[in-house]
């Protein structure tokens, strides 16, 4: 009688213990969905930003270059066209993670939507680099036409200047999108491991 008493006060300690490992793995999903969800904002919103910004350099540009420096207005459709372009395509690549219950979703699937979105991103550089170093080549000749006063070398300067700026930014930027979609993928399979 006291072994069965012994096993039936084990047994319960048991399912208590299962109980709470259970509402580990619940409270501990939440929280990794939650990380998940957190990532995914805060790439929408860098997104959002840099297409806001795309379009505004349309108008700035002309002011910038044209009106401002004395560059041709081929310089000016050249630039509109290539933020055109850049914003369509981070317009593209934002559409992946636009889905507000993606998380919601099957996991598989929504792994999915982050590799092919993280693959996206890495394979614009394909024809992000060599689009933007036609265009600063562009620039140079621009400001070479210029080069006869100072204004000019001014040009040529700060534009190296900001080109430099420019690329250490982007390059911080796309390094840290990666990053966050790899540990969304990194997440989502540690969830569909278990």
């Amino acid at each position: 009688m006291n072994d069965n008493h012994e096993f039936e006060e084990m047994r319960q300690q048991m399912q208590t213990l299962k109980k709470k490992l259970e509402q580990q793995e619940i409270v501990s999903d939440r929280l990794i969905l939650r990380s998940m969800k957190r990532s995914m904002t805060s790439i929408t919103r860098r997104y959002q930003v840099l297409m806001a910004l795309g379009l505004l350099i349309i108008p700035y540009s002309y002011w910038a270059f044209v009106k401002l420096s004395g560059f041709s207005i081929a310089f000016w459709i050249g630039t509109c066209i290539f933020m055109v372009v850049c914003t369509a395509a981070t317009y593209y690549n934002s559409h992946l993670l636009s889905d507000p219950g993606l998380m919601e979703h099957d996991l598989v699937e929504t792994r999915e939507r982050m590799a092919r979105a993280k693959k996206f991103d890495s394979d614009w550089l394909f024809f992000g680099i060599p689009a933007l170093m036609l265009w600063l080549g562009w620039f140079v000749y621009e400001v070479h036409r210029l080069s006869d006063n100072a204004f000019g070398d001014g040009l040529f300067w700060g534009g190296c200047i900001g080109g430099i700026i420019g690329g250490i930014f982007g390059y911080a930027i796309h390094a840290k999108t990666q990053r966050q979609y790899r540990e969304i993928i990194e997440q989502i399979e540690d969830i569909t491991r278990e």
